[in-house]
């Protein structure tokens, strides 16, 4: 597993911004309530969005050496009129990107992950961006797609998170899946070799761990790389016409009750 270059991150992060703002300026109904995330409106996961990448930009900006409080951050719930929304996403994203450019991907910032540098920023605002856009389409009723290699390491990061998750949190939900024997493969059906885009997760009794190939396993997913990202990301139910479960279907359900991010 190779991360992105941090420059592609921050690509990424314009593009992702971009493509949110057409959802907000296509006329979708900004009350709706988001199926994928039914506490919120598509309005609430707007200004949450742009209000975590204003959060990030403070502390990547100042050089946060702890959490900074999102009260403390200028205009991270956004306008109080929704018709800015639009305007308040695109100056957000522009100096999100800029901070990130300037700071490059080793510049020593705050994290809860225990990766504290600008570039476990740039990574986790992409993807950050890459799911919740999945949300907000979903709300609005139109079409979702993402970069092969994107959406390839967003279940990277998501598994290199599970892994942080139960070395520090003993409480970790995720612990209740260790045990002998289980494992879950996921299988994208549409990309190239080269992009290796199968993952075996192996549980044992003391760790959680994984890693890319193809392998036999308990159970497997399988279907288009977007598909079963957005299936690994709880965005897409495993009964999805694009995907296929085979083995114990019991098993991936639980991985994602308990080990369920984004």
């Amino acid at each position: 597993m190779t991360l992105l270059a941090h420059d592609r991150y921050c690509d990424e992060i314009a593009h992702q911004v971009g493509l949110l703002r057409a959802v907000v300026t296509s006329g979708a109904d900004l009350s709706v309530t988001v199926p994928t995330c039914p506490d919120w409106s598509l309005e609430r996961l707007v200004r949450h969005t742009g209000g975590a990448l204003r959060w990030v930009e403070l502390m990547v900006r100042t050089r946060a050496r702890e959490e900074v409080p999102e009260d403390q951050v200028p205009l991270g719930e956004g306008p109080e009129d929704a018709g800015e929304l639009d305007a308040w996403l695109a100056e957000t994203g522009d100096a999100l990107v800029a901070t990130l450019r300037e700071a490059g991907p080793d510049t020593e910032v705050w994290s809860w992950a225990g990766v504290p540098t600008s570039g476990f920023w740039a990574r986790r605002m992409a993807h950050e961006l890459t799911v919740h856009r999945a949300d907000a389409t979903l709300a609005a009723g139109q079409p979702y797609e993402v970069a092969p290699e994107i959406a390839a390491d967003a279940i990277d990061e998501w598994l290199q998170i599970v892994e942080f998750a139960q070395r520090t949190m003993p409480d970790d939900e995720s612990r209740e899946l260790r045990g002998p024997g289980r494992s879950i493969h996921l299988h994208a059906t549409d990309t190239s070799a080269e992009l290796n885009a199968e993952w075996l997760i192996r549980f044992t009794e003391d760790v959680i761990d994984w890693r890319r190939g193809h392998e036999k396993a308990t159970v497997a997913l399988r279907g288009p790389l977007t598909s079963v990202m957005l299936a690994f990301y709880r965005r897409l139910p495993l009964d999805s016409p694009q995907l296929e479960v085979f083995g114990e279907r019991k098993l991936l359900e639980f991985w994602l009750e308990r080990a369920s991010f984004g």
